[in-house]
């Protein structure tokens, strides 16, 4: 239950689309000066090394990060994403990419609390390594649904939640809906973010029509296809499921998605950014 690595995976366009919406909710909600607890269900190794055997055996970020690496685009965001990217590779080329718990850890200041749940024991070690030195930072070997739980509501009354698991488990469709509803009872005014991939369409449609059916308020829902979507093994698309957005982030995703479309598509693929369900 544990095969998961996400090293082979590492700066995907699925991963170009979660990261650009994290640092985009997260740009945003270190605004203020008060607190902030950020809270990661399933958070990996945290960094990664392209030259690496897992990360070379699939060479998935050719199709993602490096057609996007020295692009210029008229969209800040985008930009952004791209610099901070650039900003863990010092000399230059594409070598190494961050993870979500890395991307976290540029935004939180020093006031912020960061929580980091990974069961992998391989990239547990890795993770551990990767997030020490910060005494704010928290990384347990733990599940992270019933994790997140327990730190709900948060002290700090302030949260920002990435819910990224891996989806081996069938089960963890439904999952996901029902932590997520559990978590927003607890603490409603927290901003959650939900990753999935798309593999078999019907279940993506029954965890949209679950969030909807929740009663839960103001969720949106952005998604990047590379292709059409098809009967064939394999993901074709990934999409981002946004309760509590920040209030440009839809601006900003109807912007940018046409952009990331056009670079990391072929000429079936397509996107969606939707209000699922108004504020």
């Amino acid at each position: 239950m544990l095969s998961y690595r996400h090293s082979f995976h590492a700066g995907n366009p699925a991963d170009v689309l979660k990261h650009l919406v994290l640092a985009q909710v997260l740009s945003y909600q270190t605004i203020k000066d008060k607190p902030l607890d950020y809270i990661d269900t399933h958070s990996g190794a945290g960094f990664f090394e392209l030259a690496s055997a897992d990360a070379q055996k699939t060479q998935e970020f050719q199709d993602g990060i490096a057609k996007l690496y020295q692009h210029g685009s008229d969209h800040e965001a985008l930009n952004d994403y791209i610099a901070l990217i650039k900003s863990f590779n010092e000399q230059g080329e594409l070598a190494f990419y961050p993870g979500s718990p890395k991307i976290a850890e540029h935004y939180l200041r020093r006031q912020d609390k960061g929580w980091f749940f990974e069961l992998h024991p391989r990239d547990l070690v890795l993770l551990e390594e990767n997030m020490q030195g910060k005494r704010s930072i928290r990384v347990r070997g733990e599940n992270g649904f019933a994790g997140l739980i327990g730190l709900l509501p948060p002290a700090s009354r302030r949260a920002c939640v990435l819910i990224d698991p891996p989806y081996e488990i069938k089960d963890d469709y439904d999952t996901v809906v029902k932590t997520l509803v559990k978590a927003h009872q607890r603490f409603a005014t927290g901003t959650y973010m939900i990753w999935y991939p798309v593999v078999d369409r019907e279940r993506i449609d029954r965890m949209e029509e679950g969030l909807i059916a929740s009663g839960m308020r103001n969720i949106q829902l952005f998604e990047l296809a590379t292709q059409a979507d098809t009967d064939e093994h394999g993901m074709t698309a990934s999409g981002m499921i946004v309760i509590n957005p920040p209030w440009k982030l839809k601006q900003t995703m109807d912007a940018v998605l046409p952009e990331l479309v056009g670079l990391l598509s072929d000429t079936s693929g397509f996107y969606r950014s939707e209000q699922l369900v108004e504020e």
